[in-house]
């Protein structure tokens, strides 16, 4: 599986910005997938993740409520919609996928077998 994140970019804060994340490959529909990020200096840090089907999603305290993960199925993509963006939302963000029918959790690095390249966002204050 390969993933394509895009949609980075350089935001005020409060702003709201969307990123996305094209898959390569005929099962994306059985594994789950998700964002984290890595800010400068700091260890990577989950973001959100959502189930195979789409039925059910994850954040963290930090972003729930402002941030909404999403999947096309279909169009292999997932989006993660980033509202009232904040400085601290400043980070490179990777999208995320695990292996096929994965039954463990959402919330480790450890959980996802495929990274894509990351892309910036930088949130201005």
């Amino acid at each position: 599986v390969q993933l394509q994140a895009s949609g980075g970019g350089l935001v005020q804060a409060g702003g709201s910005l969307r990123l996305s994340c094209a898959a390569s490959g005929r099962t994306f529909s059985s594994r789950n997938v998700g964002w984290f990020r890595q800010a400068p200096g700091r260890e990577y840090e989950f973001v959100a993740a959502i189930t195979s089907g789409g039925g059910r999603t994850y954040y963290t305290d930090s972003v729930n409520g402002r941030f909404t993960i999403s999947r096309d199925n279909a169009k292999n993509t997932v989006h993660l919609h980033m509202n009232s963006r904040k400085a601290e939302d400043t980070a490179v963000y990777y999208c995320v996928a695990s292996v096929s029918h994965y039954s463990g959790s959402y919330y480790s690095w450890s959980d996802y077998a495929y990274w894509g390249q990351g892309t910036q966002v930088t949130v201005s204050s």
